[in-house]
């Protein structure tokens, strides 16, 4: 059977260009992206050209300024178009947070004439982004990363491998934490490398349970030749630089974890009321109506939760404990709902008749990418009562 498009979510948005841009993006979701979703994410195939069209319909720069080619849209926006896209396909949804992921160094860190230069082909020329901070040996302890960028005259040459990279491979750009200095983080610097570099390459990508349409591979740097006006930021700045992109990348996986849920809710309301046993409608059980109570519910949590920490950024206001607080709850949230959804339609929702069995496989690797669940703790537990002690 086909997917179900989504049923429309009642959304609170601050004005009416945000009402239009979230009717554009369904529009979108509906006709060309849910359509394709289960035939590409089986076959793996990636949807470049649906990236073209979220960049050419504006949607690839939302949270960045207009005068860089970007939407002028607040966070609390922004990651409600994710949502949506998201929940169509997961390939979409996170493949634009991690696009705009690849834009935060240098919009928010590099000097006015880098963001003259390569931002607007970065929100709305069609190229697409990729950020490069996890290694083989460096995955959450990422602060020990061995990639090492070395001082030629005017340039820089980077030696090193990245890890479990999405869109390694066919990104246009990447942006590239390489060590510069000491050990620790204050020895990382942050670069903005072309995807044609001389000396880059990208393994094949790797075989994954879930999200097979969006391409995850190690990124090799064999000497690869980047200019000076290509560092981003101070030297040794990289890794603040890198913390403070991913406190928005959290929020922008939080965003799509609701959205896949949402996806498997809708698909579970959909069969409960056209499968019928003993009589009558699945849904008319009430140990069903309880599960999908719950489901409910779950959702609209995590959606409070990640909008409420969009609105503290939009404000100017610390958000790092809330964004790893939306990125814990609406992931476990993602994998809860969509194993639910699986249950609820028994023997069909094991079958790939169905799109519930990929909602389930997707769910797992959103509470793993972007800071494991485990390190989310770590980070509201900070928050709370301090580091720890050593």
């Amino acid at each position: 059977m086909p997917d179900r498009a989504p049923q429309p979510v009642d959304r609170q948005l601050p004005t009416d260009e945000a009402r239009d841009l979230i009717s554009l993006v369904r529009d979108i979701a509906q006709r060309e992206v849910a359509p394709r979703a289960a035939e590409e994410e089986d076959a793996g195939r990636f949807p470049r050209e649906l990236f073209t069209l979220l960049s050419g319909s504006g949607l690839l720069g939302l949270p960045y300024d207009s005068a860089y080619g970007g939407g002028d849209q607040p966070y609390e926006v922004y990651l409600q178009v994710l949502e949506e896209l998201a929940a169509a396909r997961l390939t979409v949804g996170l493949g634009v947070s991690v696009h705009t992921l690849a834009c935060y160094a240098l919009a928010a860190h590099g000097a006015k004439e880098q963001r003259t230069e390569h931002l607007p082909a970065m929100l709305g020329g069609g190229l697409l982004g990729a950020y490069c901070l996890s290694e083989p040996a460096s995955g959450s302890d990422a602060a020990s990363l061995r990639t090492r960028a070395v001082r030629d005259g005017d340039d820089w040459v980077i030696t090193g491998t990245k890890a479990w990279i999405t869109h390694g491979g066919i990104a246009d750009f990447y942006t590239v934490m390489a060590r510069t200095g000491e050990e620790g983080p204050r020895g990382i610097t942050a670069f903005l490398v072309p995807g044609d570099a001389e000396g880059l390459s990208a393994a094949a990508p790797e075989k994954k349970m879930g999200m097979k349409g969006s391409p995850t591979a190690q990124v090799h740097f064999d000497g690869v030749r980047v200019p000076d006006a290509r560092r981003v930021g101070e030297e040794g700045q990289g890794f603040a630089i890198a913390l403070s992109a991913l406190d928005g990348g959290r929020l922008g996986i939080a965003a799509c974890a609701i959205g896949l849920a949402q996806a498997a809710l809708d698909e579970a309301l959909g069969y409960a009321a056209e499968r019928r046993q003993f009589g009558r409608p699945i849904a008319d059980f009430q140990g069903l109506r309880f599960m999908l109570a719950d489901m409910a519910t779950q959702i609209e949590a995590g959606r409070a939760l990640y909008l409420a920490a969009a609105r503290l950024r939009d404000a100017g206001r610390p958000f790092a404990k809330q964004a790893a607080m939306a990125k814990l709850h609406c992931t476990d949230t993602a994998m809860r709902v969509t194993t639910d959804a699986v249950q609820l339609l028994g023997g069909y929702g094991y079958t790939a008749d169905f799109p519930a069995e990929r909602h389930m496989r997707e769910a797992k690797v959103l509470q793993i990418v972007e800071g494991t669940n485990q390190i989310q703790r770590m980070v509201i537990a900070r928050h709370l009562a301090g580091p720890e002690t050593r």
